[in-house]
C-alpha cells in the first residue's frame, strides 16, 4: 500500500458508502455485500444499475448509469442528513468506472473505491478507459487481482496516477474476480476505518 501512515491519503469525516456492482451483476453481488458486513456499522447503499432492475444482462449506456448513480447516491445522502460530499462511491468493475465518471463529472464526493477497475478490454490495451480519471480530485482506493486480463498492476498503477486525488493502490491474489473477499475487504475498510488494532 502507498503512502506513509496513510491518514492523509483517506476521506475524512465519511458518511455513508455507496457500492456499485460489476455489469452483469447486482447489488448482492458477494464482494458488495461481504463489503457491507465488513463495513458496519458504517451506513452502505449496495446498488443495482437499470439494467438489473429490468433483468437485462446487458450493462447500461454509461450516461444512464451515471445518472442512476447520482440520483440514488443523492437520496441516500439526504437519508443520512449530509450531502453527497460526505459520501465515497465505488464498486466492482463497471461500477467502479461509472462511479469514475459521477465524480470526474462533478458528483461531490468524499472518496472513491474501485474493485477491479476495467482499464481496458482483455488483451486490448490499446482501449484504455482512462481519459476522465484526471478530473477526479478526491481519495481513491484501487483494488485489483494480479492477473487481472483487464489491466495488469503496472497499468493500473500507471494509468490511475492520473487522478488528481491521493492514489492507494493494493494488489491482491487473483483475477478479475478475486476469490478472497476477506483481502479485498480488508483493503477497503483499512482505507476507510483505519487498520484494525
Amino acid at each position: 500500500m502507498s503512502g506513509d501512515d496513510g491518514t492523509e491519503r483517506r476521506p475524512v469525516d465519511v458518511a455513508g458508502v455507496v457500492l456499485t456492482p460489476g455489469a452483469g451483476a447486482d447489488r448482492d453481488h458477494r464482494t458488495l455485500v461481504a463489503l457491507e458486513a465488513a463495513l458496519a456499522p458504517l451506513p452502505v447503499l449496495r446498488l443495482s444499475f437499470p439494467n438489473r432492475e429490468r433483468g437485462s444482462s446487458a450493462p447500461d449506456r454509461p450516461e444512464v448509469a451515471v445518472a442512476h448513480l447520482r440520483e440514488r447516491a443523492a437520496a441516500f445522502a439526504e437519508t443520512l442528513g449530509v450531502g453527497t460530499e460526505r459520501l465515497v462511491l465505488g464498486g466492482r468493475s463497471f461500477g467502479g468506472r461509472m462511479s469514475s465518471l459521477a465524480v470526474a463529472q462533478g458528483l461531490p464526493a468524499a472518496g472513491l473505491v474501485l474493485l477491479s477497475y476495467p482499464l481496458h478490454p482483455p488483451g486490448r490495451p490499446d482501449r484504455l478507459r482512462a481519459e476522465h480519471l484526471p478530473d477526479v480530485a478526491v481519495p481513491v482506493l484501487a483494488v485489483s487481482g494480479r492477473r487481472d486480463p483487464f489491466g495488469s498492476p503496472e497499468e493500473l498503477t500507471t494509468h490511475l496516477s492520473t487522478v488528481r486525488g491521493p492514489l492507494t493502490t493494493v494488489f491482491v491474489t487473483g483475477d478479475h474476480s478475486p476469490k478472497d473477499d476477506a483481502a479485498v475487504t480488508a483493503a477497503v475498510r483499512d482505507w476507510l476505518l483505519g487498520p484494525a488494532s
